[in-house]
């Protein structure tokens, strides 16, 4: 059963380029050694008066223009994000306000790089259950206010973006989310985390002292994790749709790593032709970084309407997701 068309997409990343260079100046790595492990050649950082609303309204706007739906529309807006205006209250509902839609409910999840795929999931059941008609499901981050520019093994990695789709009731055209797919094991939850800045350990001047408000990755065990589990959850989208990889058109992963999404392949068994990615331009996006690399796919007119898509994601928790979307 379908449980929501995608009615609009849409991205935003910040107009400054962070270089494989730029960042030569200021920790000690190199262009090659960069692209060697990772991919990523450049990335995308805020502005400094830019926050995750800033971000994640222009990709809201870009989004609703393609639905051609006014944000007064909206019964609902999810944000998947860790990096959020503010502790509280949400930044989904910072950006009801700045889009102007009034009474819809908004609210952000918390799931690090999987965060878009538990909004879609989240958002596409309200519209299943008749709950909501219209619902915007974005995934925004501005992790270069939490990266850690001493860590030269997790500097490199990360951007800022911000990615949106616009959920709607089943049209008769055959398009929409087949299914969605959610996993996590909370024994790694501290492999990939921000330690300090919660309620477990408030701000003091040691945890700013000693580091503990940036981004923390245990490398190796997260790479192993996030090609083991987004295969697994993959396939088991597959599997409960009745397809097999060569029925996918494209493949879009959550752009962590050039070779997480080359392993991601292999063991999925799809040709690298057939999986999308804007690593190189982008780096680790996060929650974003699904919705951005399909909305370029989508304007380029490489996904075209009909297209049968394989999305899944990984991240913080570990929790894992994936989703079966016909285009």
């Amino acid at each position: 059963m379908i449980q929501a068309s995608i009615a609009g997409i849409g991205s935003y990343v910040p107009s400054r380029v962070v270089t494989n260079a730029d960042l030569m100046k200021i920790v000690d790595t190199s262009d090659e050694w960069i692209i060697k492990r990772t991919g990523i050649k450049e990335r995308r950082y805020a502005a400094d008066d830019q926050a995750c609303s800033d971000l994640a309204y222009f990709a809201a706007t870009s989004a609703l223009e393609m639905a051609e739906m006014e944000p007064s529309e909206l019964d609902c807006i999810i944000i998947g994000t860790v990096t959020g205006d503010h502790p509280f209250p949400s930044t989904a509902c910072i950006l009801q306000e700045k889009l102007g839609a009034k009474g819809a409910m908004a609210f952000d999840v918390s799931a690090g790089c999987t965060g878009f795929m538990l909004g879609l999931s989240i958002g596409s059941n309200m519209i299943k259950t008749g709950q909501f008609k219209k619902v915007l499901v974005m995934g925004g981050e501005v992790l270069s206010r939490v990266t850690d520019f001493e860590d030269r093994g997790t500097c490199v990695l990360f951007g800022d973006g911000a990615g949106a789709v616009v959920l709607t009731a089943p049209d008769d055209s055959g398009s929409g989310i087949l299914s969605t797919h959610l996993e996590s094991d909370g024994s790694y939850a501290d492999m990939l985390n921000i330690p300090a800045g919660g309620s477990r350990k408030p701000p003091t001047l040691e945890t700013i002292k000693n580091r503990k408000h940036y981004l923390y990755m245990e490398g190796q065990i997260t790479f192993k994790m996030a090609i083991r589990t987004m295969t697994k959850i993959g396939n088991l989208a597959l599997e409960q749709n009745g397809l097999t990889i060569e029925d996918i058109d494209y493949v879009v992963p959550h752009q962590a790593n050039w070779r997480i999404i080359e392993g991601l392949a292999k063991k999925l068994g799809a040709p690298i032709d057939k999986v999308i990615s804007e690593i190189h331009k982008y780096g680790n996006t996060s929650g974003a970084s699904i919705p951005i690399a399909l909305d370029e796919a989508v304007r380029s007119g490489k996904v075209k309407k009909g297209d049968l898509l394989l999305l899944t994601a990984f991240g913080a928790g570990y929790t894992w997701g994936s989703s079966i979307v016909r285009w």
